[in-house]
């Protein structure tokens, strides 16, 4: 039984030593130089008496980035990725909440160090890669490790407050891959191309499979999502043929016409997750791409990446939402009431998730972690953690499930209870409109839509009035030039709610 992600690679590398496993495009590591610069790493770090603790790193979207985690799990460490892009003041509470000894760092992140208020040691990945490989010292920890020991923390985007560490282990990263990889159909001969940055839990779903298979993945820069047409040459010129974005990366695409003027042509597998698909845009993707197989995922970072897949292998009824589909294979989805029982078919109820996937929890956060990781309501006999996800969902009648909206998204207005979520989706069917986001300004007490494309505020508020009840009726439609987004490109709910209250 496998118990480490390192066999993944150890098992390529004697087999493709040479082809290439990460790239950016200009720069890129082969599967023999991932190895070899991995356990330098590795061996770097014991030498400095450092096992089984947080090793932070500072680096560049790259692929030397990638064989910085894995040399960091070579030491029997964790990696903490941060980013560049990352505000100061989120990187020094990060470093102060592991309160790693070293942190990794190539050279624009070892400038930015210069700046941080945090007393961590700074290693340069250019030396580490020169240290010659200790056999003896790896193999004694190799020995020593089990698969529920730690291999990263990924610190949650959250939208307020302290950002909480995930932990996540070997064998929770493994079943997940195991599992995505049979959904989804990856091979050696997948090219992936990496939309995230590399400091969340997302980029997993290429980076995992590329070892695993000896496949091959291009680590998107930034910029190229700022220039779609850029975007789409790229993908052509690498010949991609898998990609596993969040809903609006696609959609730029999609709302711009790019999907008719420069197509990516070898796109065979489309998976989409973490936001609802409008269907205006779904539907463009699925007529330029006859031949691509599309799939829903549906996850939290709490619970190791995507925990539920659903392949489009049917047309939707008119109106129908995408479901998010059935779970892994040994991961079971609870739906619970809010009494703590289960909920019926056709019934809204709480995302409780169960198995390897649920992650080790909060690192240092011992109040979170008892909110959020807790005992299966369904279950009085003995101790299982489940994690409680804050997600609605129901099941169709397909045994499919739905996802509604976020528990914190449900609000109480005119007397009525109101998911935002069927707000969006019901501006979503409107024609004119790309992309649309809820929210509810809580001073004012009234609904504000956001939304994208060429339809006017006053025909898509007459619109809604022939979808919506009175009470669920925007108080506010607003037409933005494009949707503001996180760093992981998912839509910034967040900063909207902040400015529906200044509307």
């Amino acid at each position: 039984m496998q118990t480490n992600i390192l066999e993944y690679l150890e098992h390529t590398v004697g087999r493709v030593p040479d082809k290439i496993a990460y790239s950016n495009g200009t720069d890129h590591l082969t599967f023999s130089a991932l190895y070899n610069q991995a356990q330098a790493i590795g061996s770097a770090l014991l030498r400095l008496q450092v096992t089984r603790a947080p090793v932070a790193i500072l680096m560049e979207k790259h692929p030397n980035e990638v064989a910085a985690f894995f040399g960091c799990v070579y030491a029997g460490c964790f990696y903490v990725p941060l980013d560049p892009e990352m505000p100061t003041k989120r990187m020094e509470t990060i470093l102060q909440n592991v309160n790693a000894p070293y942190l990794i760092v190539d050279k624009k992140g070892e400038n930015l160090a210069k700046s941080l208020h945090f007393p961590t040691k700074v290693l340069r990945y250019e030396d580490l890669i020169t240290t010659e490989p200790c056999t003896q010292a790896l193999q004694a920890v190799r020995a020593a490790q089990i698969d529920t020991d730690p291999i990263y923390i990924v610190f949650t985007s959250g939208s307020t407050g302290t950002p909480k560490g995930v932990v996540a282990c070997h064998r929770s990263v493994i079943d997940y891959i195991e599992a995505l990889s049979d959904s989804l159909g990856f091979c050696e001969d997948t090219v992936f191309a990496n939309q995230t940055p590399l400091f969340f839990d997302a980029p997993l779903k290429e980076l995992m499979p590329v070892i695993k298979f000896g496949a091959t993945a291009y680590l998107l820069p930034r910029t190229l999502f700022m220039f779609p047409m850029m975007l789409c040459n790229f993908l052509n010129e690498h010949k991609i043929n898998t990609v596993c974005w969040v809903v609006s990366a696609l959609t730029m695409i999609s709302s711009l016409g790019l999907l008719e003027k420069n197509p990516p042509k070898y796109l065979k597998t489309v998976a989409f997750g973490s936001e609802v698909f409008p269907p205006v845009q779904y539907r463009l993707w699925r007529e330029a791409l006859p031949d691509a197989t599309f799939y829903n995922l549906y996850g939290p970072t709490e619970a190791t990446g995507m925990s539920c897949v659903w392949k489009a292998d049917r047309e939707l009824e008119d109106g129908e939402p995408i479901p998010i589909g059935r779970p892994f294979r040994n991961t079971d989805l609870l739906l619970i009431r809010e009494d703590g029982t289960r909920a019926c078919l056709g019934e809204t109820g709480e995302i409780y998730l169960r198995g390897t996937c649920v992650t080790l929890g909060y690192y240092r956060n011992e109040e979170k972690t008892r909110e959020a990781f807790v005992q299966n309501p369904l279950n009085d006999a003995y101790p299982e953690l489940v994690y409680r996800t804050g997600d609605l969902a129901y099941c169709n009648k397909h045994g499919e499930y739905v996802f509604v909206s976020r528990k914190d998204a449900q609000i109480k207005h005119m007397g009525h209870r109101i998911e935002l979520g069927e707000i969006e989706a019901a501006a979503a069917t409107c024609d004119g409109i790309n992309r649309a986001c809820c929210v509810y300004d809580a001073t004012g007490k009234r609904i504000v839509l956001y939304y994208t494309g060429t339809a006017t505020e006053k025909g898509v508020l007459n619109e809604l009035k022939t979808l919506l009840p009175r009470y669920m009726i925007p108080a506010l439609c607003v037409l933005l030039s494009s949707m503001p987004l996180t760093p992981n490109g998912k839509l910034d709910r967040k900063l909207l709610k902040e400015r529906a209250e200044k509307e």
